[in-house]
């Protein structure tokens, strides 16, 4: 956000499109819809969830209601990958 000064308004409609690369043990066993919690929750800037130790960041968006479409994968990380997964926060287009 700090090199393209990207920023989004309480009234932007947003989708995001997340990979995430887990190791063929944490493959089968890691549910992703607890993954999309802690993923929407550090977007608005709160890290560490329920019962833990929180952390307050900066917040990328607003409020996480502004999420209209979430297309979630996991999967093995490729070779040439060196992170957990990517996302990607783009404007929400209706088809």
């Amino acid at each position: 956000m700090k090199e393209t000064n990207i920023r989004y308004t309480a009234e932007d409609k947003l989708e995001l499109i997340i990979r995430l690369y887990f190791d063929k043990n944490k493959l089968q066993f890691i549910d992703i819809d607890n993954r999309l919690k802690d993923i929407m929750d550090a977007l608005q800037g709160h890290m560490g969830g329920t019962g833990k130790k929180q952390r307050q960041l900066k917040p990328i968006i607003p409020n996480d209601s502004q999420i209209y479409r979430v297309k979630a994968e996991k999967s093995l990380p490729p070779s040439q990958s060196h992170g957990l997964g990517h996302l990607i926060i783009r404007k929400y287009k209706k088809i």
